[in-house]
């Protein structure tokens, strides 16, 4: 069973309406057992991060999913705000993510080269595998994914990057350690792209030896 996470922060039904076509069921959850008792985990997410923190702290599930993704190791995918959640800290708050990832969220910044590039980063870009495997197979097709973003993880150890995108500057769009899964895009949005995603995920098994 697929459980996507509601913590009132994001559009479920198109995830689990994508995830359908893709030959998947989901199921929308705000039910502690229904955590505890999934196969597979998904937190989406729009909106701040402090938000989403504050939100998961008073339903409860902060516990609830360092058992089930620490402990027994089961794959969860975190979408847009709910990868960012995965990290250590956010620029945009300031309570402590979940820590899962070595990472930062930061904000874009061009530094002293001013650029003609808006923030937040949305529209469609693509999404290059820095570590070919499973979820992102090595192809000489572009892998084409839809973005809405001001945030973007800095991860410290690179061996968590999964795939980079040009946004002024190359920056992580895909996180993997183990069994977390982290996408700075929009899976939901991406057409033939994010389909593909998600079947790719939905059938991925983890390395859960650490």
């Amino acid at each position: 069973m697929i459980i996507v996470i509601d913590y009132n922060m994001g559009n479920l039904k198109s995830i689990v309406n994508m995830l359908k076509k893709s030959g998947s069921g989901a199921v929308i959850s705000r039910s502690k057992d229904d955590i505890l008792n999934a196969e597979r985990l998904i937190l989406p997410g729009v909106g701040s991060f402090d938000h989403g923190m504050e939100n998961l702290q008073i339903l409860g599930y902060i516990p609830l999913l360092q058992r089930k993704v620490l402990e027994e190791k089961t794959p969860i995918l975190g979408i847009c705000l709910g990868c960012q959640l995965f990290t250590r800290r956010s620029e945009e708050g300031l309570r402590p993510g979940l820590g899962w990832i070595d990472a930062e969220t930061v904000r874009f910044d061009f530094g002293e080269n001013p650029s003609s590039l808006k923030i937040p980063h949305i529209g469609w870009n693509i999404a290059a595998a820095e570590r070919p495997g499973p979820l992102f197979p090595e192809t000489h097709l572009e892998q084409r994914f839809y973005f809405v973003h001001s945030y973007h993880l800095k991860c410290s150890d690179p061996a968590d990057i999964l795939t980079t995108t040009e946004y002024g500057y190359p920056f992580t769009s895909a996180v993997l350690r183990n069994n977390i899964v982290g996408v700075q895009f929009h899976p939901e949005k991406s057409h033939r792209y994010g389909l593909e995603f998600l079947a790719r995920w939905v059938k991925w098994t983890p390395d859960r030896s650490e």
